[in-house]
């Protein structure tokens, strides 16, 4: 009954008060890494029917940039000419978000903008809190629970300097939000690695120390770094409703800006904590 109800809403919002069909909007395409991991297919898959249910009568669709189907120049060819906004499902900027996805948008007919990364944005601080917590992390801390308590934020790493930039500023909002030492590290190509990082962190006496995952989906970097875990290990951000409420944030950022040829360049809750400041979002 629900999805029927949100096909008909759909529906509806395409027709105007004087009963003419409204112009579809821009399509939004999540663009997604791909992975080998079948989880990780299935958990993007269902991150983009949350979105549908949010925003019905957008047209939404997924394309990859590598390893799944459907590829991204794939799906852009069954676009044809139309208007559509990209958003990467990635969380900082790097190659993929600056070269391989406005190429591959710029090879095909479709009228594209490309928006931002998803982070760094408080969104992502709320739905890395609230993993945390599902993973164990308390709720409500005292003073000594904080001082021995530390954080790795465990992402996936990339040669890119600006991509350290956001990921650390990520880092330093979920610190914010927990009151302890959030240490940015990561699974490849990028240091510090996550063991090193636990190991340093463990050195200065820290001996609760958490990983929480910064990654989208289930998949082999996220595995390997929840395994390293001394306390607790949080679980990839995933369908988390603050990852659908993101993309359609970037989406609607995105739409607001004018067409231009070129690709956009871009850049909670933890609201029981009383350590996270007021967020500009």
């Amino acid at each position: 009954m629900n999805r029927i109800s949100s096909q008909l809403a759909g529906q509806l919002s395409l027709v105007s008060l004087a009963g003419r069909r409204r112009p579809e909007p821009p399509a939004l395409v999540v663009v997604a890494h791909g992975s080998r991991d079948p989880r990780a297919l299935s958990t993007v898959r269902t991150l983009l029917d949350q979105v549908r249910a949010l925003r019905p009568g957008l047209p939404v669709h997924l394309g990859h940039i590598e390893l799944n189907e459907p590829l991204l120049p794939d799906t852009l060819a069954t676009l044809g000419d139309r208007e559509a906004i990209l958003v990467p499902l990635l969380l900082s900027r790097g190659y993929h978000v600056k070269r391989d996805i406005p190429e591959m948008a710029a090879e095909s007919r479709v009228h594209a903008r490309v928006a931002p990364a998803l982070g760094p944005h408080p969104l992502l601080v709320d739905a890395l809190y609230a993993r945390l917590v599902e993973a164990g992390w308390p709720a409500r801390t005292d003073h000594e629970t904080r001082r021995q308590s530390a954080v790795v934020l465990a992402a996936a790493g990339s040669r890119d300097p600006e991509s350290k930039v956001d990921t650390a500023r990520t880092a330093q909002l979920l610190a914010d939000c927990l009151g302890v030492p959030v240490i940015p590290a990561y699974a490849t190509t990028a240091t510090p690695t996550v063991p090193n990082a636990i190991k340093a962190l463990k050195a200065s006496g820290r001996t609760r120390v958490a990983i929480a995952s910064y990654f989208t989906a289930p998949g082999r970097f996220a595995t390997e770094c929840a395994e390293t875990a001394p306390w607790i290990a949080s679980a990839p951000l995933g369908t988390h409703p603050a990852m659908a409420n993101l993309l359609l944030h970037r989406y609607d950022q995105a739409l607001s800006t004018p067409l231009r040829g070129d690709s956009l360049r871009g850049a909670g809750n933890c609201a029981t904590s009383p350590h996270r400041p007021a967020l500009a979002v």
